[in-house]
């Protein structure tokens, strides 16, 4: 576990001090969350500031979870021991993003798609929900399962693509590694370095390397780039309707990360281009006591969200998660 920089560090010893004791419940419960989560804090000082910062958490969960009038509800998930300045510093896009397709080259029909739409239960199209850990590669996971749905929608074949290959190889396409990137771009390099490889052959290491692609080894092509216009929200939901589970980005903010289950909506988060600082793949669709949302898989392991998904709300640019989706052509 990182410890925070020295600037982070300082208020958060203060209000360790300032703090009244705990009750013996609740370090009870820090103990058996620690627990559950595999995480160990043996030196006193680092126990007693992350008990601090769960416990800062707990209360934040508590007050959202009985406000009423709430579409989704927050939980002590397996962040509850950071600040959102840690969790952003490492799960999180750090360079600035542009999403710059703001005229796209989707041509929608304006024409039938269904109601409703998860591809999760149309056939086997969907991999497994796979865990970034602590590097800002959401760009890369938004991408290969976005890219092994289109190509299990075409030939019926799951693969499983490497994630390290894009953040090791692909930043002459404006991509950052562990620090960012978006799935448009992503999509481009795959498409003009005529391949990827597997995560077989080229296993996820969570942090930046060298680029060892093998073009040899690659199994997954891109004939081409579909960007959906910016802010067409409509476009994404007949791509995902009628093609296959679309890439998105948008802004996290504060109360996301302790998300647990429901619609998420926010009135704290932007709705601009340039505020986007996490990658996703939207598989579906659907719609809950009149308010609609979009079926999101999110790359921080099954245990957290609901099962490692989430839902957001549809129809009004959430976050601007309208600014940026893209997908796939595969060539196969």
């Amino acid at each position: 576990m990182r410890r925070p920089g020295a600037l982070l560090l300082l208020p958060l010893l203060l209000l360790l001090l300032a703090s009244s004791s705990s009750s013996s419940e609740e370090e009870a419960l820090f103990k058996a969350w620690l627990q559950q989560n595999g995480k160990r804090y043996p030196h006193p000082a680092d126990f007693q500031l992350r008990f601090q910062i769960f416990l800062a958490n707990k209360q934040k969960v508590e007050r959202h979870n009985g406000g009423g009038n709430r579409t989704f509800q927050m939980g002590l998930n397996q962040f509850a021991d950071l600040t959102f300045q840690e969790f952003r510093r490492m799960y999180l896009l750090q360079e600035p993003q542009n999403c710059s397709a703001t005229k796209g080259n989707f041509v929608g029909t304006a024409g039938w798609h269904p109601t409703t739409m998860d591809w999760r239960k149309k056939g086997n199209y969907v991999t497994p929900v796979k865990n970034q850990g602590p590097c800002g590669s959401c760009w890369t996971f938004s991408t290969t399962g976005c890219l092994e749905s289109a190509i299990a929608i075409a030939t019926g074949k799951l693969l499983n693509l490497a994630e390290q290959q894009l953040v090791d190889c692909a930043q002459a396409f404006k991509n950052h590694g562990c620090s960012g990137g978006l799935p448009s771009q992503a999509f481009e390099y795959i498409r003009y370095n005529l391949g990827l490889m597997g995560e077989d052959t080229y296993p996820y290491k969570a942090k930046n390397g060298t680029c060892k692609f093998q073009p040899k080894e690659a199994v997954a092509f891109v004939k081409d780039v579909v960007n959906i216009t910016q802010n067409d929200e409509e476009s994404m939901v007949e791509a995902v309707g009628s093609y296959n589970p679309v890439s998105f980005a948008f802004e996290v903010t504060e109360d996301f990360m302790l998300y647990s289950k429901g619609v998420y909506s926010s009135k704290r988060c932007h709705k601009t281009p340039d505020k986007v600082n996490h990658a996703v793949l939207a598989v579906g669709y659907g719609e809950e006591n009149g308010l609609p949302y979009w079926i999101v898989k999110n790359s921080w392991g099954p245990r957290w969200g609901m099962e490692g998904y989430f839902n957001i709300q549809r129809g009004c640019n959430m976050c601007g998660l309208a600014a940026c989706a893209s997908y796939p052509i595969p060539l196969v």
